[in-house]
């Protein structure tokens, strides 16, 4: 079996710190490539993926300089891609839009990966296009696309590269964008009622600089809410793993959320409000909390006590790269009218 997984041309595959669609892409690669899967990435030419780069464009290229511009250059890598990966691949995986119409241009079997919310404009073109077989990160986006009839496969990780800590440093952290649906004024509100220092990671896109230089930089001293710019994997594992746990107090309904289960690989609880794929991610009261207001938030930092390997077991257990790379061979396998091997699934892949 021989995969083409298409990533935009604008991130390198795997991100360097923003791209969580990039993070995916090479985790799936890397996990089949562990079921002796050929895999061939199309991305641009400073990624640094276990498998067979394959790149049109030779550099990163984000922030984007305007959405014309990028929509046009993912247009061009994008029907490139498709053209190279049909004569040599039996798979064609996709993980944008974009990807979509380019299916009728190929003979194989064409899987498109839905990560972003659902919009109407999207939705109906995946609907013209009923000939892709589509998959969902969480069971709540599946839910918005009934008539897609997607199969849910949650992300993995490569557990490898997060690394436990038990003991915990008295602060708490907020890691992702910063903008307003991600909530890091919320985050800031929840550290200052409960009395505990706040770390703030994240990329500021242009588009919300306003927001960070009003809501979010007014409250950064350096002492009780510190901001330390984007982090890459390294510093992932020094801010995650120390702190006492990270902070996601969501106001939109969140796709899936990485950070929550890079956050429980390094042991370290999520105190988050719901919304989307939230509930489903956390173990209530193991690997973290859900709460609906900023009071319930501290109250549960200043009270409760979680077991980081309890909170790592969660992440072990449920969100590997290795189970998610099965789930994808298994749907390939059916989609090639293959039989696949059997690769010790566990239950909560095969619920999923």
């Amino acid at each position: 079996m021989r995969v083409a997984l298409i990533a935009s041309p604008f991130i390198s595959v795997p991100p360097t710190r923003y791209g969580g669609t990039e993070l995916f892409i090479a985790n799936l690669a890397e996990g089949l490539a562990r079921l002796d899967v050929k895999v061939d990435v199309y991305a641009n030419g400073e990624s640094r993926v276990k498998a067979s780069l394959h790149s049109r464009y030779a550099r990163q290229d984000w922030p984007l300089a305007s959405e014309t511009t990028g929509v046009t250059k993912e247009v061009d890598h994008m029907a490139w891609a498709v053209d190279e990966a049909d004569t040599n691949c039996d798979i064609i995986h996709v993980s944008s839009a974009l990807g979509v119409p380019f299916s009728r241009f190929s003979r194989r079997p064409f899987v498109c990966t839905l990560h972003h919310p659902a919009e109407a404009g999207s939705t109906d073109l995946y609907e013209r296009y009923d000939a892709v077989t589509y998959t969902a990160i969480s069971r709540h986006q599946a839910s918005l696309h009934p008539r897609l009839c997607p199969r849910v496969i949650h992300h993995g990780l490569d557990l490898a590269q997060y690394h436990l800590e038990e003991e915990k440093q008295s602060y708490v952290v907020f890691l992702g964008r910063i903008c307003p649906i991600k909530g890091p004024h919320n985050a800031i509100s929840i550290a200052k009622r409960a009395g505990i220092p706040l770390k703030i990671a994240g990329e500021v896109q242009p588009i919300f600089r306003d927001y960070f230089e009003k809501e979010i930089r007014p409250h950064v001293d350096g002492r009780n809410v510190e901001f330390v710019g984007e982090a890459d994997i390294a510093m992932k594992n020094e801010l995650l793993g120390h702190a006492s746990a990270l902070l996601f107090p969501i106001e939109w309904d969140e796709p899936f959320g990485l950070i929550m289960i890079e956050s429980m690989a390094c042991g370290t609880p999520v105190i988050a409000f719901p919304g989307g794929a939230v509930g489903e991610v956390i173990d209530d009261g193991i690997s973290g909390r859900v709460c609906r207001t900023v009071r319930e938030a501290a109250s549960i930092l200043r009270s409760e006590i979680f077991q980081p390997k309890a909170v790592r077991h969660c992440a072990e257990t449920r969100f590997s790269a290795d189970g998610m790379a099965r789930r994808y061979y298994h749907l390939y396998s059916e989609l090639l009218g293959k039989v696949p091997q059997t690769f010790g699934v566990a239950s909560e892949e095969t619920a999923a």
